[in-house]
């Protein structure tokens, strides 16, 4: 006989029951706990699946980034070298030693990266002028967010190594993430998700416009 699932939330318990489909929960033997779970279980069972397969690019690139030197197993050195695909590549900015991108894989609309030219892992790697470049940048990306998307504050980071969670641990870069005060809503809470409400390529036109009128990169000659 084909039996119904049915979550059953009781309390701080999580129950999983199972009945004939065509019977009730009520009826004598036709229903049966078969498996529970406490409101802190961390199992998988918990949690929402969503379907974004655009980042199987992002996780097909992990091993090769991991063993990639200089060159096309690099996407920002590939960057570097593509300048007249910026557009493409979604780079807002071009400086003497560093550049600015938008991140194909944002946390938040808006999230940007920057990078010097040069393919580094470590900070130690970067002249006095590279560091300098680097942190203008950074800067002037607070600017244009604040701008365009109303940003009302910001994560920057850097993500040192693979161990620390860096992605690209080959190439550094710096990571700048727009935030709003409200943003870590339910979704973020219940579904462990967050909503990106803009197109990329939208977003970047609008970044590019507005570097424009704003006059930014503000950038040491």
């Amino acid at each position: 006989m084909p039996y119904l699932l049915t979550i059953l939330l009781v309390g701080k318990q999580c129950f999983v029951v199972r009945a004939p489909r065509r019977g009730r929960l009520s009826s004598p033997g036709g229903a049966a706990i078969v498996a529970w779970m406490s409101e802190e279980s961390h199992s998988t069972e918990r949690k929402r699946n969503l379907w974004a397969p655009w980042r199987m690019e992002y996780i097909d690139g992990l091993g090769e980034s991991d063993a990639a030197g200089e060159g096309d197993g690099c996407f920002l050195c590939r960057y570097r070298d593509q300048a007249d695909r910026d557009a493409d590549n979604l780079v807002l900015w071009r400086g003497a030693h560093c550049l600015a991108v938008m991140n194909r894989f944002p946390y938040t609309g808006g999230h940007t990266m920057v990078a010097p030219l040069a393919h580094v892992a470590d900070l130690g790697e970067l002249p006095p002028a590279g560091m300098v470049e680097m942190l203008s940048m950074v800067r002037d990306l607070q600017t244009l967010l604040g701008d365009v998307v109303r940003a009302q504050g910001f994560n920057v980071g850097m993500n040192i190594g693979r161990c620390a969670g860096a992605g690209l641990p080959g190439h550094l870069h710096v990571h700048v993430v727009p935030r709003w005060s409200g943003d870590t809503n339910f979704m973020a809470v219940l579904g462990e998700a967050r909503v990106i409400p803009q197109a990329l390529d939208e977003l970047y036109g609008q970044l590019r416009l507005a570097s424009e009128r704003l006059g930014l990169p503000r950038l040491e000659t």
